[in-house]
């Protein structure tokens, strides 16, 4: 049965926005502030990018069905799953602390609660919701909260930037290869290409199918043509709005921040205060809900995401449709991943900084995750007549070149 195309685009629009978790929002609100207009270049860049690596992960889980280390462990020696799977775990964790850190900070600028206590409590009702209640439920609650974002475009504009400078630095890069400039390069390419999406959106392929009905891998085993180009228009649509608000983000405060010499964001209200052409004293509630919107999805998602990986790495199976007794070290894993994330954010970091440093982390582990996904979306033993075509073969190999060239330019630059 066709869907209706106005349910598609609403769908693909909150998905575009909550792929901007808050870890997204840091990283592109301080590479504006930092380098202002001349980061722009960066968006068109990796929209193509964002595609790719989204519509191979989807394809690997509708196509295989299975999730991505299911599929890696399948295909590949035990010394090349591994370190792969250590690599996406130990990502997601990172993550998970900087986001719960983002929405400790975003939130302690409406509540007088010191932000550890904020990271606690927003915790706790993350795993509460995972374990005992629902996602789907949580999902609902919190996504419309994420269309906060899109107050970046109108902040933008109302900002009245040179728009012939916009226009050039969008088209034209401008590339140093000094390390503070290839780390913010890293960051934008690991908090875009996060390795929790290329797990969460393979498993979630297979969950679908799973809650379909389809219990047994040889059920699942094979897709349609139809059924893998919804994927695809779904993909494109989310990957073109959370581009947009990529973009925005970097403009605006690329046109209020940097300008005006603040060109490091240390706090949460300083990040709220590129919204202030738009919402005046009211930025903060804007930045909070954005914020607060997006990280009560992603959290779940990285957590889910370090127990899909560790799960199916030790050849276990564990999924989201699974209770807790049926599935035990499936959810063991989602509250370990969670405490730990819990206990870095003591450490004393600085939340913005950490969401920073937390992309660039995921930055270095992008390149062979995706090198791996795209071996086995081009393998006929795993793919049959499903497999890469030479668009999606081309993209994603130059996406694998790119980002193993950013993660080595910068490694050069830090070690000259």
């Amino acid at each position: 049965m066709a869907r209706n195309p106005l349910r598609v685009l609403g769908t693909g629009i909150i998905t575009g926005a909550a792929d901007d978790d808050p870890s997204a929002i840091g990283t592109y609100a301080t590479a504006g502030a930092r380098f202002g207009l001349g980061f722009l270049w960066i968006a068109p860049v990796l929209l193509p990018m964002m595609y790719v690596v989204v519509y191979v992960s989807a394809k690997l889980g509708r196509v295989y069905g299975k999730g991505l280390f299911a599929a890696v462990r399948d295909r590949f020696p035990r010394w090349v799953l591994y370190p792969l799977v250590a690599c996406a775990f130990t990502g997601n964790v990172i993550e998970a602390a900087a986001n719960l850190g983002g929405i400790g900070a975003a939130l302690a600028l409406l509540v007088p609660v010191p932000v550890p206590a904020i990271v606690v409590g927003a915790a706790a009702i993350i795993v509460a919701f995972q374990i005992f209640g629902s996602y789907d439920l949580l999902r609902t609650i919190f996504r419309w909260l994420a269309l906060a974002l899109f107050a970046y475009v109108a902040a933008a504009i109302m900002a009245r930037p040179d728009w012939g400078a916009v226009l050039r630095a969008t088209v034209m890069p401008r590339v140093t290869m000094d390390a503070e400039f290839l780390a913010m390069v890293v960051a934008c390419i690991g908090t875009s290409l996060s390795a929790y999406i290329y797990t969460w959106q393979s498993n979630q392929e297979v969950e679908e199918q799973i809650a379909e009905g389809r219990t047994r891998w040889c059920q699942r085993f094979g897709a349609s043509r139809g059924e893998l180009e919804r994927t695809r228009r779904d993909v494109i649509i989310g990957m073109l709005f959370s581009n947009v608000i990529l973009y925005f983000i970097i403009l605006s405060t690329g046109a209020t921040l940097h300008p005006a010499g603040q060109t490091e964001i240390e706090s949460a209200a300083q990040a709220a205060s590129a919204l202030e052409p738009l919402a005046g004293p009211a930025a903060k509630w804007l930045f909070a809900a954005g914020v607060v919107g997006v990280g009560f999805l992603a959290v779940p998602v990285m957590s889910t995401g370090a127990a899909y990986d560790l799960v199916q790495g030790v050849g276990r199976e564990g999924h989201l449709n699974a209770k807790v007794g049926e599935a035990k070290l499936f959810y063991a894993v989602i509250v370990l991943v969670t405490i730990v994330a819990v206990a870095l954010n003591f450490l004393g970091f600085n939340p913005m900084r950490a969401l920073v440093w937390s992309g660039i982390v995921q930055g270095f582990s992008v390149p062979p995750l995706l090198c791996a996904m795209m071996i086995m979306t081009g393998d006929r033993r795993m793919m049959g007549a499903r497999r890469n075509g030479w668009l999606t073969t081309m993209l994603g190999w130059i996406t694998v070149l790119v980002t193993f060239a950013a993660a080595i330019s910068l490694i050069v630059a830090w070690a000259s």
